[in-house]
């Protein structure tokens, strides 16, 4: 029954991918309202949207000696106060300043469990199950996505309605503010301010999980590292704490190597994590994700039908990347990357087709079916893949740091996409699916002629053929 522990283990500390989800979902439903509430110009519309991920940014790149200091569960208990605070000042925000700053703190938050979350499942899963237990957190992240496109659907329902909801939420926000809300303004704050409950189940959880042991290994606590192995049933703990010393010990004959990521012998593997992750958002996901009732209607589905369609889009997500689970340890990690890439172009081509046609001769069934399909080849291949290959390949000594780097690469791109995306569909919209076919179509070249193959085996293994053989090499 061990193994069942484990599994509680893994679910509890992805439940900060779910609430990662919901927070880079959520802004869709709303993000049309926002930007007329406030008169936004596309540049302020766009940094509404974005400024999450620049936070994302911040929070990705800054986690890694804290993550180190701190250990990863306390770590995640700071993300879980952030994405509260941002989640209740985003549902009371008394201006447009505030709710841009209170994005960013979320976005930190986000940041931050990008990498802590499946830095911290990687360190405590076995090899034979590292890469399906990873990608739960992309499970998770993915039915994030969904529950916030579920949940801004049912509140938009709600409020248009008028039904017992908009009651408690009319008297509520009169309790707050002086000047009388619309039904749109109540609508955009509700949908932000779900996302508190989910927050608090996964702050409530992590007391009940235990840290990394590779962590506590590093950390001279070797007795609570063994303890931890045996609870989760590794059979050979005895021996995993001898793979797991002997490697830091050698960082450490090494004197200050251990604390430095950019040397040399680090650099393949720097360049692996940089490529993956720069690949993974200029496909356009996020683009897609953020703003999906906003392609939707530019495919000339009404607004009800395109917050649908949306539910639609997450839910597709969701399934693929179930798929995902079963075979990212089945045919590895490399494979699903040049499927998913070859899928993934051919369905931009045809986005971009469409929307190159005039208005009027747009078949918004076939513009539905690119974007599911394009959600279908990524959430199996690259949503599916990017966690688990950023941190897999760095060694003890600095994965904190590189899976900061790979997840600092993977939202500054986000970021740039996301802002920019809203300004070049302001003149054109098939040039933006048109340059994501290009960077898929490269993302295919990369996985097939450079990304080595990482499932099976430890990660103190990989160490040795990623970073001592590229040493010898170079």
């Amino acid at each position: 029954m061990r193994w069942l522990y484990l599994f509680y283990i893994v679910i509890a500390s992805a439940l900060g991918g779910l609430i990662f989800g919901f927070d880079s979902g959520v802004i869709s439903g709303c993000e049309k309202v926002i930007q007329d509430q406030y008169q936004l110009t596309p540049f302020n519309h766009g940094l509404t949207v974005s400024i999450a991920l620049i936070g994302t940014v911040i929070g990705a790149f800054g986690i890694g000696r804290p993550c180190d200091l701190l250990g990863r569960r306390r770590s995640l208990f700071l993300m879980a106060l952030l994405f509260f605070i941002s989640a209740a000042g985003c549902a009371f925000a008394p201006n447009w300043l505030t709710l841009v700053i209170m994005r960013f703190i979320g976005g930190l938050a986000i940041g931050g469990v990008s990498v802590v979350v499946p830095l911290y499942i990687v360190e405590i899963a076995p090899g034979h199950l590292r890469g399906r237990l990873v990608a739960i957190n992309q499970l998770n992240i993915v039915c994030g996505i969904l529950a916030s496109y579920v949940s801004n659907y049912l509140v938009a329902r709600a409020i248009d309605n008028q039904s017992v909801v908009w009651d408690w939420c009319t008297k509520l926000a009169n309790f707050f503010v002086t000047t009388p809300m619309g039904a749109d303004e109540i609508k955009w704050r509700l949908m932000l301010g779900a996302e508190c409950l989910p927050i608090i189940l996964f702050w409530a959880l992590l007391f009940t999980i235990p840290e990394s042991p590779r962590w506590l290994v590093r950390k001279n606590r070797k007795e609570e590292a063994k303890k931890v192995l045996e609870k989760i049933g590794d059979e050979n703990c005895d021996k995993t704490l001898d793979e797991i010393s002997n490697s830091l010990a050698m960082i450490q004959r090494q004197g200050q190597d251990n604390v430095r990521l950019f040397q040399k012998k680090y650099l393949w593997v720097i360049f692996l994590a940089w490529a993956v992750a720069m690949f993974n958002q200029l496909s356009g996901i996020n683009a897609i994700i953020y703003y999906a009732p906003r392609v939707f209607e530019m495919c000339n589905l009404g607004t009800n039908s395109a917050l649908l369609a949306s539910v639609g889009l997450g839910t597709v997500n969701l399934i693929f990347t179930v798929l995902a689970l079963f075979f990212i340890d089945w045919f590895g990690r490399r494979a699903l990357l040049i499927f998913g890439a070859l899928g993934t172009t051919a369905m931009h081509v045809l986005i971009a087709w469409q929307l190159y046609l005039p208005k009027e001769q747009i078949n918004s069934t076939v513009c539905v079916i690119g974007l599911f399909g394009f959600l279908a080849f990524f959430a199996i291949s690259q949503g599916a893949v990017i966690w688990v290959f950023i941190s897999e390949i760095f060694p003890n000594a600095v994965r904190a740091k590189g899976q900061a780097l790979g997840s600092f690469t993977h939202w500054f791109m986000a970021a740039v996409v996301s802002w920019a995306f809203p300004i070049v569909v302001n003149y054109a919209v098939w040039p933006a699916f048109a340059f994501f076919a290009c960077m898929t179509a490269l993302q295919f070249f990369f996985a097939a002629f450079l990304m080595p193959e990482t499932k099976g085996g430890t990660i103190e293994q990989m160490e040795k053929e990623l970073v001592t053989s590229s040493e010898g090499t170079k």
